[in-house]
């Protein structure tokens, strides 16, 4: 149970193998002398979060990732209006009053990325693959769109209605006119790092950008078979630095 006066965050998730969040935000508690504890709630079910909130009455706010950042939604009485756009939250910030508690839906997802993203943007970079549909790829697409990048969805299972591309489509035309490639998908991160996007590495250059949003491990397969073809790579560490702090300012706001 939380102290007197002490209050706590966490992440929910399914399965939470493991959690930078939890490790970032209580280092940061401790260093800062902050009254306040980090908890992971490993959710099978979207529907256990409101027994989580009757459990922890001293709950200020929590991160949201796999698979819940779409299935979130409907608990939430406001969303952010990027958040919105995109349709996908992986903030939440209780808002508590006298009697009642209310949930605002934020996405520090799409600021993470795109702030990690822009000192690396050069003229040709002006086009983007997503390989990934998700609650991830959603916030990736707006902010590409908000750095006036055009993105492009890449999927396994492609829609034509949305616009969506296979692997298959892959060829020369698109991997030349496309030089930013983002994995928003698990591919390659712990313990499974033997696997990565199966995208034709042998058509990238030194012009391609090549970010994955894994950050454990520190080099993915995605990244290693990337630089490889003189791809320019960057993991999703910074991003979610980026994304811990701007979760810690809504909170706090």
């Amino acid at each position: 149970m939380a102290g007197k006066g002490e209050r706590i965050f966490g992440l929910i998730g399914f399965p939470l193998t493991h959690s930078f969040s939890k490790i970032y935000f209580n280092q940061k508690f401790e260093a800062e002398h902050i009254d306040a504890r980090y908890l992971n709630f490993e959710l099978p079910d979207i529907g256990d979060l409101m027994e989580v909130v009757a459990q922890y009455p001293a709950l200020s706010g929590l991160n949201v990732t796999i698979p819940y950042k779409e299935q979130v939604l409907p608990y939430l009485d406001e969303i952010d209006e990027d958040a919105a756009k995109i349709g996908a939250v992986n903030v939440i910030k209780f808002i508590r009053k006298k009697n009642s508690l209310k949930f605002k839906g934020y996405n520090s997802d799409m600021i993470g990325f795109s702030d990690s993203l822009k000192p690396l943007i050069t003229p040709a970079r002006n086009k983007a693959l997503i390989l990934g549909t998700g609650g991830a790829a959603k916030a990736v697409r707006q902010g590409l769109i908000n750095l006036g990048i055009e993105p492009i969805y890449v999927s396994r299972t492609p829609d034509p209605k949305k616009n969506e591309l296979g692997y298959d489509d892959l060829d020369s035309h698109i991997m030349d006119t496309h030089k930013i490639i983002v994995n928003t998908t698990p591919l390659g991160m712990y313990p499974k790092i033997d696997t990565c996007p199966d995208i034709p590495y042998g058509l990238l250059t030194n012009e391609h950008l090549c970010y994955d949003l894994i950050y454990n491990p520190d080099v993915t397969l995605f990244m290693k078979r990337a630089s490889e073809h003189g791809a320019e790579v960057k993991n999703g560490l910074e991003m979610l630095l980026l994304q811990a702090f701007i979760s810690w300012n809504i909170w706090n706001e």
